[in-house]
C-alpha cells in the first residue's frame, strides 16, 4: 500500500509544479500584495521528508524550496472489503531563506499562501482512488540559521482520502 503514498505524492506534486499551480498563485500574490516574491524553480520541489540542515549538506539547495510527502497513512476500511479505505496525511513544507531576518516571516507567510490557493483550486476527485476534501492545517516553525544565512519553515498538512481494491 506504500505505493499508494507514491501516487498520492506525485499527484500533489504535478498540481503544486504544474502551470496552474503554486507559481501561478504567486504571480497572482505579488500583484494584489505588491511584492516580489520570486517564482519556486522546478528543481525546487521535492519528494521528500528530510531537515533543511541534511538537505543543504547533500545537494545542491536552492530556496524558496517546497517538500512534497507523506506523513501517516491509515487504513480505516471505512469501506469493508477493500484493500486500503482510510486517510493519507500529506506534508508540505514551504521552506524560505534570506541574509536578513527581518521580513523572513512575510516571505513564510505568503508563500504558504500560494501554496494554499493552490490545494483550495484541486479540491475534489483526483482519480486512482484519492479525494481532497480541500481542509489543511498550517504551523509556522521558529527561524533558525542556515541557508542564506536565516531559514523559516512552515509545514502544511493535508488529508487525502483514499479507497482502493
Amino acid at each position: 500500500m506504500t505505493s499508494l503514498a507514491n501516487v498520492a505524492t506525485l499527484k500533489l506534486v504535478a498540481f503544486l509544479s504544474g502551470p496552474a499551480g503554486v507559481n501561478a498563485n504567486i504571480a497572482a500574490l505579488q500583484q494584489s500584495q505588491n511584492v516580489l516574491l520570486p517564482p519556486i524553480a522546478a528543481k525546487s520541489f521535492f519528494m521528500e521528508n528530510v531537515s533543511s540542515d541534511i538537505a543543504e549538506k547533500s545537494v545542491e539547495y536552492k530556496y524558496t524550496a517546497l517538500y512534497i510527502y507523506c506523513g501517516k497513512m491509515v487504513n480505516a476500511l471505512k469501506e469493508k472489503f477493500r484493500t486500503f479505505s482510510g486517510v493519507i496525511q500529506m506534508e508540505i513544507d514551504v521552506r524560505v531563506s534570506q541574509d536578513r531576518l527581518a521580513g523572513i516571516d512575510r516571505m513564510s507567510q505568503l508563500y504558504t499562501d500560494a501554496v494554499s490557493q493552490t490545494l483550495n483550486q484541486n479540491r475534489g476527485d483526483w482519480g486512482q482512488g484519492l479525494f481532497y476534501s480541500g481542509g489543511y492545517e498550517v504551523s509556522f516553525g521558529p527561524v533558525k540559521h542556515g541557508g542564506r544565512n536565516f531559514i523559516k519553515s512552515a509545514k502544511i498538512i493535508l488529508d487525502v482520502d483514499a479507497s482502493v481494491d
